[in-house]
């Protein structure tokens, strides 16, 4: 199984221009995930999904992601707001209400997704309705492989004025939540607009860029009494995952879609070198 993810689309930042930079960069990302061939089989959109949280936003998304040729099941972040969201995505399942589904269809792999929003704050947040929402469906399946799918990761992760930490009370609480339940394998997560991985209680947590704008990689520590002039958020191109579910492992990899300048390709010239290497795995 192959699952596509974009994360922190942040639709609407520009809410008077229907051309605004950031839907160009999503429906580059959508248009690079669709090529025939190269397409998915589901893609998460991992929260933050708009701006702002307004309707206006949410329905443009909506025509957006209309042009994917596969299964879209979204999470939502700090930046959305669950009443709007609601409304321009009805068919996503709410528990309690929260935002949190098990995706259907996925096999051997389950796929949970939960919402981590607290409306008007940045950070993550996971209370007791929520973890014993979670509890529920851990307990239904313990020997499923599953892939827990949320906005906020859990732990420090070095960016200093967007960090969480792992003694935040929410944090805390979800880690003891999935302690006791070994299948979980892995968590998929945005927020930091950057690609990162980490193990964490013997889960790998993977974190993924952004379609808008990325932040600047600098993991020295920030003084908020003392503006330094470092980077913040920078231009790179934008960026989507693929996780590869081979039945045994989770593998993450992590491209732009921006121009990739080919310096080689598969034509006779280096059909001996993939003859021998591929040769080589028996």
């Amino acid at each position: 199984m192959l699952i596509g993810q974009i994360t922190d689309i942040h639709l609407g930042f520009e809410p008077d221009n229907p051309a605004e930079f950031n839907r160009k960069r999503l429906d580059q990302v959508i248009a690079y995930l669709a090529r025939p061939g190269h397409a998915p089989d589901m893609l998460v959109a991992t929260g933050d999904l708009v701006d702002r949280g307004d309707g206006d936003s949410y329905r443009r998304l909506r025509n957006a992601l209309s042009l994917c040729p596969f299964p879209v099941w979204p999470c939502v972040g700090n930046h959305d707001i669950r009443e709007n969201f609601i409304q321009y995505f009805p068919e996503i399942p709410i528990a309690d209400g929260f935002v949190q589904y098990e995706v259907p269809g996925t096999g051997d792999l389950r796929i949970l997704v939960i919402d981590t929003l607290e409306e008007g704050r940045h950070g993550g947040s996971f209370c007791e309705r929520r973890a014993a929402w979670l509890t529920a469906r851990l307990a239904e399946a313990p020997d499923r492989p599953t892939i827990i799918v949320m906005h906020h990761p859990p732990l420090e992760m070095g960016i200093d004025w967007m960090d969480g930490g792992p003694s935040e009370p929410w944090a805390m609480l979800f880690a003891a939540t999935i302690a006791p339940h070994a299948q979980v394998r892995a968590l998929i997560c945005g927020h930091l607009h950057r690609s990162i991985s980490a193990a964490w209680n013997g889960v790998t947590v993977t974190v993924c860029s952004s379609t808008a704008p990325q932040l600047a990689l600098d993991l020295s520590p920030m003084d908020p009494d003392r503006p330094d002039n470092r980077p913040m958020i920078i231009a790179d191109p934008p960026a989507y995952a693929l996780h590869r579910w081979n039945g045994r492992e989770l593998v993450s990899h992590f491209d732009t879609s921006g121009e990739h300048v080919m310096l080689a390709k598969f034509d006779p010239s280096m059909q001996a070198l993939v003859r021998e290497l591929m040769g080589e795995r028996g």
